[in-house]
């Protein structure tokens, strides 16, 4: 399947890759998916929006950890299960916190979790597997919701309020760590991993801390927050192997103009894919809300992706919580994806 001169486009991220889950993604018009990795033995390291749904006879999953690196061959056979169903396996979507929690702390077993990072980019290079996703962030240490807020039809999205974290200073580590020293373990991180990256022709994609602009959390500093801290990720170790998972929910929780943010980014070819959803709030006090609802122009934000020049995928991301629908959220992903797609024909209209 030609992954060349591909218009941008609507996919999804799930946990399984099951003939099921295909079918019902390549039945919407989604051609591509990005697969979310799972902790080996089960679980889905601490990520409240990944589903267990869809245990099937045909379930494929993707156990990931630093003892547990898939091989070429089992990725390869993830690709052609894809490929069977008309479907792009677009890459990773993320990297568990169980996979890099020792290099962004410097702790011992760091050397080890970046072997396995490595051996994953290589075996994604050689099963075709084209980008790798990651977050830099310590999920399941810190919350990143409180609780969720009633939408319209009595939907519900996930929400967070600052007031309501308890003991929101308090070390969630047994040691302090400073920013300064954080941003040397990243740039340590990068050195190693890009050069690893840039041979294997997989491209990695930074994503937010969610929620963002809090300097700190359980007495972590949380370095990806602003729009700054993306500039000088760009800039510290420079590859062309190496941008954003722009995730317009975090930015718009910062309360930042989401346009512009792509139009910076976007113009400088730094965008690897996106998730376009949004929310009503900013960072202290936000809930997460339908695509067609929240703090930015849709049509606007879409727009300056396509202006642009951005040739890659749009994803949904988390969605509210719909009246009987799965783990997974057919219903809401089903609108979600519907919505972002007549976008994008109503942007390419003469």
């Amino acid at each position: 399947m030609d992954r060349e001169s591909l218009p941008p486009r609507v996919g999804f991220r799930t946990n399984t890759l099951s003939d099921e889950r295909l079918r019902y993604v390549r039945q919407l018009g989604v051609s591509d998916v990005f697969v979310n990795p799972v902790e080996p033995g089960g679980g889905t390291g601490g990520d409240v929006f990944d589903d267990e749904s869809d245990r099937t006879d045909t379930d494929r999953r993707l156990p990931l950890g630093p003892d547990e690196v898939p091989s070429v061959a089992y990725l390869r056979s993830l690709r052609e299960a894809c490929e069977a169903h008309d479907v792009r396996l677009a890459g990773i979507h993320t990297l568990g916190y169980n996979s890099y929690g020792d290099v962004k702390f410097g702790r011992e077993g760091r050397d080890d979790q970046v072997a396995a990072i490595a051996e994953l980019i290589e075996n994604m290079g050689e099963a075709g597997l084209p980008v790798l996703g990651y977050q830099w962030n310590p999920r399941g240490v810190v919350p990143m919701r409180t609780g969720t807020t009633r939408l319209r039809g009595d939907a519900r999205g996930t929400d967070f309020d600052l007031d309501a974290v308890e003991g929101a200073s308090d070390p969630a580590l047994d040691r302090e760590c400073s920013e300064a020293e954080l941003w040397d373990n990243y740039e340590a991180f990068l050195e190693e991993i890009l050069p690893v990256a840039e041979r294997a022709g997989v491209t990695l994609a930074l994503h937010p801390i969610d929620p963002p602009t809090i300097e700190s959390l359980g007495g972590i500093p949380r370095l990806f927050r602003n729009v700054e801290s993306f500039r000088r990720a760009m800039e510290t170790v420079p590859s062309d192997n190496h941008g954003l998972k722009l995730c317009l929910g975090c930015f718009s929780e910062m309360g930042v103009d989401v346009a512009d943010v792509v139009r910076e980014f976007g113009e400088t070819d730094d965008v690897v894919f996106v998730h376009f959803r949004d929310v009503e709030g900013t960072a202290e006090s936000f809930n997460e809300t339908f695509v067609d609802c929240g703090n930015y122009d849709e049509y606007e934000v879409m727009s300056a992706l396509v202006d642009a020049g951005f040739d890659g995928i749009v994803i949904p991301d988390h969605v509210p919580e719909m009246h009987d629908d799965t783990d997974w959220g057919h219903r809401a992903r089903g609108f979600t994806a519907g919505y972002l797609r007549g976008l994008l024909s109503a942007i390419r209209a003469p």
